[in-house]
């Protein structure tokens, strides 16, 4: 397979972790207008719930595959933002896997975390490659942060896939629980 056709295929995924996110957090925001948000999200946390803990790890393992296949099976050099993403989405792999074979929903406490430092790097990241005048010393002039080795969609960069993967990691949890975490 081209690099091309992989590469469109996960940007295609990470749309999919927008949209989780976007229904995630627009339920959440419905709940509290009504008694029919509410019920909505109700509904979808009953639906969630049951895989949460698989469709996290799930989502993390590709991420995580999707890095290794980008550098290893693309050739593309890791920048020093990309390194920051995957100190963050490659335990969560590790941790999400384990949690969902223990079924330990309260994992959630550990993994939230460490996904929003992630999603942070992430944003930070985004920013760099749209504004390449605000990349830092501390970046690889060799290997700049701001250099977009694919773009699909006109916005979906390698960044922005990650992002999405840990958003939707956070929002699945956040949700698929009617305890607080």
């Amino acid at each position: 397979m081209s690099t091309s056709v992989v590469t469109t295929f996960f940007a295609l995924l990470a749309l999919a972790c927008f949209v989780v996110t976007v229904v995630g957090v627009g339920l959440a925001i419905a709940a509290k207008a009504g008694a029919g948000g509410q019920r909505a999200l109700d509904r979808f946390r009953t639906e969630l719930e049951p895989v949460s803990l698989w469709l996290t790890f799930a989502i993390a393992a590709v991420a995580t595959a999707g890095s290794l296949w980008l550098s290893g099976g693309a050739g593309f050099t890791p920048c020093t933002l990309c390194w920051y993403q995957r100190i963050a989405m490659y335990p969560l792999a590790l941790i999400l896997g384990i949690a969902a074979w223990r079924r330990d929903v309260g994992v959630r406490v550990y993994v939230i975390p460490l996904a929003a430092i992630g999603a942070l790097v992430s944003c930070y990241h985004i920013v760099i490659e749209r504004f390449p005048d605000l990349e830092s010393s501390s970046c690889d002039p060799n290997n700049p942060c701001s250099l977009k080795w694919v773009e699909h969609f006109g916005f979906v960069t390698i960044p922005t896939m990650a992002l999405a993967g840990f958003l939707a990691i956070i929002t699945v949890l956040a949700l698929s629980s009617r305890s607080d975490p």
